[in-house]
């Protein structure tokens, strides 16, 4: 039954990391500031949210637990879009996909958890990879865009574990649904400041990022973090930094540097690896207990 459960959770997973890959190449076709898409696009979001909890008859979770997570995923939704207005969408989600490490980081802060010298290795050889981002010819507008992907990873690290702590499907809904509402907020108060444009194409690719890319995906996440541990939700996850690019590229002809290639390799195998072995070694310490 446990088993049933846990690949029912890899597939919703798969699923969500595939709608959310798309996001790179509808972010760059919307000419809005980046705060503002990713305040209307959560707007757009919130209703997918709202339909599904009324669905379920799940009630509005609003404690420390479920605010405390919704602040991480206003993080993540705001830095993100803002890395991809300032670099490329290959830089953009590589560097968001250290969040596997900022989970170890921080499980080790906040939960107390003890890991390996190879987990520590993982982690100096990460750095290395992120380094050689910084070593491409950039922009000023460039490098701001490589530090905001840095702190998305950092706030979804964050999300992965906050939210795998909340009891029940119902507390992670609310607390996605809480950060949704949070960076909506955000995004509507700087409409004064950065006025829009309806014009169809944004508005058509608007849609398509609030429902398919963010609310639907966002459901499924909030199913599978209760039926697979987060670094099997992260290392699924992996198929969005793999595609998210290749879209972009398809579409935009847009290609990282070369530093920035061969830093996202390093990255990605590193990354997938570490969650491979972690992976293995916690069935077998469950199967000897």
């Amino acid at each position: 039954m446990k088993e049933n459960k846990t690949r029912s959770g890899m597939l919703l997973m798969a699923l969500c990391s595939m709608l959310w890959s798309i996001g790179g190449l509808f972010i760059k076709l919307v000419p809005w500031n980046p705060v503002v898409i990713a305040g209307l696009r959560s707007l757009i979001a919130i209703f997918i949210f709202l339909g599904y909890m009324r669905l379920l008859h799940y009630h509005i979770r609003v404690n420390r637990r479920t605010l405390l997570c919704g602040l991480m995923l206003v993080g993540t939704m705001i830095f993100f879009v803002c890395a991809n207005k300032f670099t490329t969408s290959a830089n953009a989600i590589i560097l968001q996909s250290t969040s596997p490490i900022h989970i170890m980081l921080l499980s080790t802060l906040l939960l107390g958890s003890r890991y390996s010298r190879s987990d520590y290795l993982v982690v100096v050889i990460c750095l290395a990879g992120t380094s050689l981002f910084f070593f491409d010819q950039l922009t000023p507008g460039g490098l701001m865009g490589n530090i905001f992907a840095l702190a998305s990873g950092l706030t979804m690290g964050a999300m992965f574990v906050l939210s795998s702590a909340l009891p029940d499907e119902e507390s992670s809904m609310s607390a996605l649904l809480l950060g949704h509402l949070g960076t909506a907020l955000v995004g509507i108060c700087c409409l004064p400041f950065f006025p829009i444009t309806l014009e169809p194409m944004a508005v058509g690719c608007m849609l398509v990022l609030g429902v398919f890319q963010l609310g639907i995906p966002y459901v499924l996440y909030g199913m599978a973090s209760h039926r697979c541990p987060p670094l099997y939700c992260s290392l699924i996850g992996m198929l969005e930094p793999l595609f998210n690019p290749l879209w972009v590229f398809l579409v935009m002809g847009e290609k990282p540097g070369a530093f920035a290639l061969a830093g996202g390799i390093i990255v990605l195998v590193t990354v997938a690896l570490w969650c491979v072995a972690g992976a293995k070694a916690a069935a077998q310490q469950q199967a000897q207990g």
